[in-house]
């Protein structure tokens, strides 16, 4: 009996190194896609170039000096916006962040919310 339980294991575990080790069909399959995705557009876009201000993470502002991370937050949670102006209407602002702002608006860029982009804005798990 216990050469048989023994056999089982065996076969159990090659059977597991077989499934994990061999290369899934998907994975070899040739797919041919036309055209870019939806974020690989934006990227292509205006948005890789400034700021889209209703996709970008807090993050993106970092390279702005006195945005981030304070103004980012707050432009990142009154998104979206209709207009790039729009930022300087958010309540709650200093006169000075007003300033900070007004002197990068032509960073800034606006494009239709996008999903796959929204997600985790504030806190996107890139620490450096």
């Amino acid at each position: 009996m216990k050469g048989l339980w023994q056999g089982l294991c065996w076969l159990g575990v090659a059977v597991v190194l077989w499934l994990g080790l061999s290369q899934p069909v998907w994975a070899t399959a040739k797919v041919e896609r036309s055209g870019l995705n939806q974020v690989d557009a934006k990227l292509a876009s205006p948005f890789g170039k400034q700021i889209d201000l209703n996709n970008t993470n807090v993050s993106a502002f970092s390279k702005y000096r006195g945005m981030y991370p304070t103004i980012a937050k707050v432009v990142v949670a009154n998104a979206p916006y209709e207009q790039v102006e729009d930022v300087l209407k958010i309540s709650g602002l200093t006169p000075q962040q007003k300033e900070i702002l007004q002197s990068h608006l032509g960073d800034f860029t606006l494009t239709e919310p996008e999903a796959s982009l929204v997600l985790d804005r504030i806190n996107n798990g890139i620490y450096r």
